[in-house]
């Protein structure tokens, strides 16, 4: 598995959030996919409300 660095913006109570996360994945896809479901579980936010701005390995 490879390391990626995702970053981008989600929507908090105060207005859009920015981020940079990194988390291990297989392929850029599936690093976006895990960034999607670790903010949903942790915020409580759904996908329309998280913005993936760019994937870098």
């Amino acid at each position: 598995m490879s390391e990626f660095t995702v970053n981008g913006q989600f929507e908090a109570r105060d207005g859009w959030q920015t981020f940079e996360k990194e988390i291990e994945a297989e392929n850029k896809n599936v690093a976006e996919e895990r960034i999607f479901a670790e903010f949903g579980s942790q915020h409580g936010l759904k996908r329309t409300q998280i913005e993936i701005e760019g994937v870098d390995a």
